[in-house]
């Protein structure tokens, strides 16, 4: 298998790689739960990625494969998404009668999120037509080498259950399960410091 490079990704690369997310999570459960209309999903999630993950920018700690066909947004300690902004998106594209339920699946995940500093992981994708090239695998391992250099734990929320065994492979551990009403099930994971 060949290499995959991975490196930070430069400010110039923000609306690109919020859109190859987008294209990542067109299929996601969770995803596809809050914005079922595709047409809403697909002018409402490249924003939302920018605004759950786009912090990391300024912070070096979002990755890019070399073949740009893949990205990790990760915040560290002390980063945090633009919850503000998240919220006002959600509120101008989801009806309101569906606010309530989406806002107790948000609740939750704020419950198991670490209070400890700890690197977050908000969204990582590849685009449909590379998966299986170990894009993600080589995400992690880049990102997770940052993070253990820093002797830091790392957490994530899996909106995929198909993506949890690369998680795990990684050292990730399933901390419970967040679900809500009609949603899908997400799964927050914690990797615990390395010493």
């Amino acid at each position: 298998m060949q290499t995959v490079m991975v490196g930070p990704a430069s400010e110039s690369r923000r609306e690109a790689i919020a859109r190859t997310i987008t294209l990542g999570f067109a299929s996601d459960p969770v995803a596809r739960w809050v914005w079922p209309d595709p047409a809403t999903y697909f002018e409402i999630q490249p924003q939302f990625v920018d605004a759950f993950g786009g912090n990391g920018f300024a912070h070096g700690s979002v990755y890019e494969t070399g073949c740009q066909r893949a990205a990790a947004m990760w915040l560290p300690p002390g980063v945090e998404p633009e919850a503000e902004r998240m919220t006002l998106l959600a509120a101008q594209s989801v009806a309101p009668e569906r606010m309530e339920e989406i806002g107790a699946f948000m609740a939750q995940m704020d419950d198991f999120h670490p209070v400890e500093p700890c690197w977050y992981l908000p969204m990582i994708a590849a685009d449909p037509f590379a998966t299986g090239m170990g894009l993600g695998a080589a995400l992690m391992k880049h990102a997770l080498g940052v993070v253990d250099q820093a002797g830091m734990p790392a957490y994530l929320e899996s909106s995929n259950p198909r993506n949890i065994s690369l998680y795990e492979r990684h050292g990730f551990e399933a901390m419970g399960e967040i679900q809500h009403g009609s949603s899908p099930v997400m799964t927050p994971m914690y990797r615990a410091a390395r010493t």
